[in-house]
């Protein structure tokens, strides 16, 4: 597989900073602003990775450092993108942080990778505009047991599209495997946990 260095998120925070300077402000959640550093859990001792991974019957999905499985949210949005996974839905749903300014980049475009400033002001990785995250119930790399919770949560393609399939656990010594034939579903607050 192809492995690359790239400076994505330098070159994303300063189109980011012309981009809102050019239109005389914007919203929180377009401005790139310093990077916080949050969820240190997320990231692998020397920086970012992303990689396209095969994960059961799912096919190819983009999973971080750990091997653990990125998911976007059909309430956020892509063209502008927007991260509306805030509060309770964070914690079930962590978002996946830009702690370095660097990502080594397996099987996915450099062009699809950037990132969405928070609420909060930390910086959230994007594929293709969709703002990632992690799923807590996800217990080990392999696992998928987000897939299609709530009807809106979704593992997310090395393109930044909707991974189609049916929930995925690891077994122990094994590779993955489909754990139900159909998706998930629940919720409180819409969120789908």
């Amino acid at each position: 597989m192809n492995r690359t260095r790239a400076a994505v998120f330098a070159v994303s925070a300063a189109f980011g900073l012309a981009t809102v300077a050019a239109c005389g402000g914007g919203s929180s959640t377009a401005a790139n602003q310093p990077v916080a550093q949050q969820q240190p859990t997320q990231q692998a001792a020397g920086g970012l990775k992303l990689t396209a991974t095969t994960v059961g019957a799912l096919g190819q999905v983009v999973t971080d450092a750990g091997g653990m499985t990125l998911y976007r949210f059909d309430k956020d949005t892509a063209k502008p993108p927007v991260s509306n996974c805030e509060a309770a839905c964070a914690t079930q749903w962590p978002p996946l942080i830009a702690t370095s300014p660097t990502a080594t980049l397996d099987g996915v475009e450099q062009s699809v990778v950037g990132t969405v400033a928070r609420k909060d002001g930390s910086k959230q990785i994007t594929i293709n505009g969709w703002p990632v995250y992690r799923f807590a119930k996800d217990a080990a790399a392999g696992d998928a047991k987000g897939q299609g919770v709530g009807g809106t949560w979704f593992a997310v393609t090395p393109q930044g599209k909707k991974a189609s399939g049916a929930p995925v656990s690891a077994a122990p010594g094994a590779g993955s495997a489909p754990t139900s034939s159909s998706q998930s579903s629940g919720g409180t607050g819409g969120y789908g946990y």
